[in-house]
């Protein structure tokens, strides 16, 4: 039987080829959710087609993904965004990615995050370590930075209008005067930065738990910590931030 992971890559590849042949085509279909945020044709397109693979390979397992009612009941839950970042992949920017976990009583095991455009991939299973493949096809594992001063750190906050929204704009304001860089290179692509050691610090608001889900067991795996903003992480945590673990009580003290 295939494993988890075999089976978290290969939606992997599925969502890559549906979401790509899509990429900047003159017909794609854009609307806004009730939430006023945008879905496209890829989207539901990439979901649908994920939730038929764990419908033929783990029938058993639960499916919780952003375009449809969630499905089934038990212990394992396959948590999925199917295109994060919809708002760069309508406008052409090549920074979205396929989110893929595997939840098993309540412990996200398994994770793997596609961006086809980037030419990039990251993946991570409990106790196995994170890894990512590059550009060229090579495959290495994953480390955090050793970043432990916070006038050394290099931070990225995501959207400073949800900052602003949320009240904690001063905080974030703080926070910038405090570090040594500030940047905001948007949705999964910061978090997959922090695992690989290149930033230090994400924090954002406004998530659910499949913008999270993909993306706490490779920051974990490759040394990090992830928590919400005021303390641990729970499937309700919207405001969250996620570090090289050395920086992360000087950061929430920050934050708070």
């Amino acid at each position: 039987m295939i494993s988890d992971l075999d089976l978290a890559l290969k939606m992997a590849d599925r969502a890559d080829e549906i979401a790509l042949k899509r990429f900047r085509a003159l017909d794609l279909f854009v609307e806004s959710k009730p939430d006023r945020s945008p879905v496209t044709d890829a989207d539901r397109a990439v979901e649908t087609e994920l939730r038929s693979l764990v419908a033929e390979y783990r029938s058993e397992d639960t499916f919780i993904g952003e375009e449809f009612e969630n499905t089934g009941s038990g212990n394992r839950n396959w948590i999925v965004d199917p295109i994060d970042g919809t708002a760069n992949y309508l406008r052409g920017v090549p920074i979205w990615a396929s989110l893929i976990a595997l939840r098993v009583d309540g412990v996200i095991t398994t994770s793997v995050v596609s961006a086809p455009a980037l030419g990039r991939r990251w993946w991570a299973q409990r106790g196995n370590g994170a890894f990512t493949m590059d550009v060229n096809g090579s495959v290495r594992a994953l480390q955090v930075s050793r970043i432990s001063q916070l006038e050394d750190s290099s931070i990225s906050y995501n959207n400073l209008q949800l900052w602003d929204q949320s009240g904690q704009l001063n905080q974030l304001i703080e926070l910038s005067r405090k570090v040594w860089r500030t940047r905001a290179y948007g949705d999964f692509y910061s978090y997959m930065l922090l695992a690989e050691g290149s930033l230090d610090l994400v924090a954002e608001h406004d998530l659910k738990i499949y913008d999270i889900a993909a993306l706490v067991p490779i920051v974990e795996e490759a040394g990090g910590s992830f928590s919400a903003l005021s303390g641990p992480l729970t499937d309700a945590s919207s405001s969250v931030m996620a570090s090289n673990g050395l920086l992360h009580t000087q950061f929430q003290q920050v934050l708070k």
